[in-house]
């Protein structure tokens, strides 16, 4: 009988130490794709960078809203042509269409980090929570992990991209 609880007890410490393990690979939503999630890395004093990267959601969607400690506000902004000017400005929802790819990226739709709590340096890994809007107006939580990539380094390299 006491070998049983043993084997019990070691058989749910393995299975907790296994969830664990493949915690990162279980942080995906079974619902959204994130792909390519990088941050611009940022110089001293700077007090602001961007988030970039490829959302593919499975089912109609939107991103409502973004999270992390990085930095005190954090919004999805888009950049668009106004008065024959390039402008930034904060959208409220960024649609996401089924089995189509929304490319987050310089010049275009991105998250804006702002009010950084720290510097951004290449390599850094920056926490960031997606939250996602289905069409029935239920909201989930994605955890995504950007990585800074160097000031002057930006999209990733023409090859990935098949242009």
């Amino acid at each position: 009988m006491k070998m049983t609880a043993f084997k019990s007890l070691a058989a749910a410490v393995a299975l907790g130490a296994l969830t664990l393990v493949q915690a990162p690979a279980l942080a995906q939503d079974a619902t959204l794709k994130v792909e390519d999630a990088w941050v611009r890395a940022t110089v001293p004093s700077q007090h602001a960078t961007g988030v970039f990267m490829r959302l593919t959601s499975s089912a109609p969607a939107r991103l409502v809203g973004v999270e992390s400690d990085a930095a005190k506000h954090v919004e999805v902004h888009e950049m668009a042509m106004q008065d024959n000017v390039m402008k930034m400005r904060q959208i409220p929802a960024l649609d996401l269409p089924a089995g189509q790819p929304v490319e987050l990226k310089p010049g275009g739709y991105h998250v804006m980090l702002i009010d950084l709590a720290k510097q951004v340096s290449a390599g850094d890994p920056v926490a960031l929570t997606l939250v996602v809007e289905d069409a029935n107006g239920q909201q989930r939580r994605v955890p995504v992990t950007a990585t800074a990539r160097p000031l002057a380094g930006g999209a990733a390299p023409a090859a990935k991209h098949g242009h």
